[in-house]
């Protein structure tokens, strides 16, 4: 067993790597020495709560899914609980949401798992679905080890307009990529399991409805009053770690008892060995790292000690979005949640969420409405290189389109650049990095992989996979959870 008491480095101050360092405070042996690194000055990663016209606004994710794929609680509510958060969640108050279709909203079809119908009638006032082709051919729609594209598997069973008008937007909304592109194993689980069973694909979106139940009525997302970045402070202070802001972990080198980290600011290009800010690299040794980092940070991080995982990990691309959010004067807006639009539109937008509608908490006496946009697509990133200004007067230009009413003035606004912030998970994502997680278990046990580059985006499994990663460390150290 390794020396205690045992020194932990999490790599990467996001919500994966804060829930690994709480998970390490609970179930590692007293007296575990824990140090998150952070490169970047502000923890959190994609969960950041700024301020707009004087009250708490969201700059990065939004909400959390209350329930997990089994209908249990999510990871992220059993987190909050842990953190003394629990009072404090919230759930909006309008859930309805539109689809832009031919330039105008029409209501979100109900019955669909991420755009994907079960009951096709139910959308045939967005998509026409082509029925006929959704037959029984007398085997399971996805072979047992196979993967495909969300949007292959769509277009050949209702046709083009499902995917462009209903399940691009939907799965554009969450990962800024497209149907064609993207891993059915990894973004829809439950439906890749089913379709793994039903001969049709209406047949497998009610079965993995089935599967996981929800009781009626019952919140599907929430957040916390005061905004999220409420729980990764809870999650520092629980944690009790060492927190090494504006600090980059540029080397991972493996001793004969652990592992060795060159620790630092950026450098000069013309002095590898002093930061712009005239500081050094600094040497660390520890136990173990977790590595809560984007795949392309962690395949550098690889390279030395695992060449082989470090290729396979480096493979995924990332896709930048900007969120521009407004501040209006008592606009005319619909009580909707928000909109969603089809690439088909023609728009810079590709979403929308009207905040002070959709969460009541936020609602404000004086009818000041704060609504925030979505910009940018994979493969489409020249539309970011415009400047804030102009970014924010197309969106409210577009907004009063779609809208049918000219938006007044915003009288203060605000816009978040995400740069590589959304996984593009293609077809065999699972496969491989199942492979480069056991060749890394294999060579390399007390270093672990953990975050949205690996196991999908959203709060919950980021929380989760930080989590398992702890526990992974902890049995690697020869160690038992307290």
């Amino acid at each position: 067993m390794t020396r205690q008491p045992w020194r932990v480095a999490v790599v990467g101050g996001g919500i994966a790597g804060l829930a690994a360092a709480v998970r390490l405070r609970d179930r590692a042996p007293a007296g575990t020495e824990i140090t998150v690194y952070e490169q970047s000055g502000a923890l959190g990663g994609k969960l950041r709560t700024g301020e707009l016209a004087g009250q708490p606004v969201e700059f990065g994710a939004e909400s959390f899914l209350m329930r997990d794929p089994t209908g249990a609680e999510s990871a992220a509510v059993a987190l909050a609980r842990r953190l003394g958060l629990a009072e404090k969640i919230v759930h909006p108050t309008v859930g309805q949401a539109a689809l832009v279709i031919d330039g105008g909203l029409r209501p979100v079809p109900g019955g669909t798992l991420v755009g994907v119908p079960g009951d096709l009638d139910r959308v045939a006032a967005v998509a026409r679905p082509d029925a006929d082709a959704d037959t029984d051919g007398g085997r399971p729609l996805v072979g047992p080890d196979a993967d495909v594209s969300v949007g292959a598997l769509v277009r050949s069973r209702f046709g083009n307009e499902v995917v462009e008008r209903l399940v691009d937007p939907m799965l554009g909304g969450v990962y800024a990529g497209r149907a064609d592109d993207l891993s059915l194993v990894t973004t829809m689980p439950a439906l890749a399991r089913a379709a793994r069973v039903e001969h049709t694909l209406v047949g497998a979106v009610r079965a993995a409805q089935a599967a996981a139940p929800r009781a009626p009525g019952a919140p599907v997302f929430g957040t916390l009053t005061g905004g999220l970045s409420t729980l990764v402070e809870a999650a520092v202070t629980a944690s009790g770690a060492t927190v090494r802001r504006d600090a980059a972990v540029r080397e991972l080198t493996a001793t004969g008892a652990g592992w060795r980290l060159t620790v630092g600011p950026n450098r000069d290009p013309d002095d590898g060995s002093r930061s712009r800010r005239g500081g050094r690299s600094s040497m660390v040794d520890v136990d173990a790292v977790v590595l809560a980092v984007p795949a392309r940070p962690a395949a550098r991080l690889l390279a030395g000690p695992a060449p082989a995982v470090a290729a396979g990990v480096g493979a995924l691309d990332y896709a930048s979005v900007a969120l521009v959010t407004m501040a209006l004067p008592q606009p005319r807006l619909p009580e909707l949640s928000g909109f969603l639009v089809p690439s088909t539109e023609g728009l810079l937008i590709k979403a929308a969420t009207f905040f002070t509608t959709k969460w009541g908490h936020l609602r404000r006496p004086d009818g000041l409405a704060v609504v925030r946009a979505s910009v940018g697509r994979y493969g489409e990133e020249a539309h970011l290189q415009r400047p804030d200004a102009d970014l924010a007067a197309t969106v409210h230009r577009e907004l009063s389109a779609v809208l049918g009413t000219p938006l007044p003035a915003p009288v203060d606004g605000h816009v978040q650049r995400w740069g590589g912030a959304l996984p593009q998970y293609a077809p065999g994502h699972a496969d491989r990095l199942a492979a480069a997680r056991t060749a890394l278990r294999a060579a390399h046990p007390t270093v672990v992989l953990a975050g949205a580059g690996y196991d999908g985006v959203g709060i919950p499994v980021c929380v989760r996979s930080g989590e398992t990663a702890a526990e992974e460390i902890i049995t690697a150290l020869g160690g038992s959870a307290r």
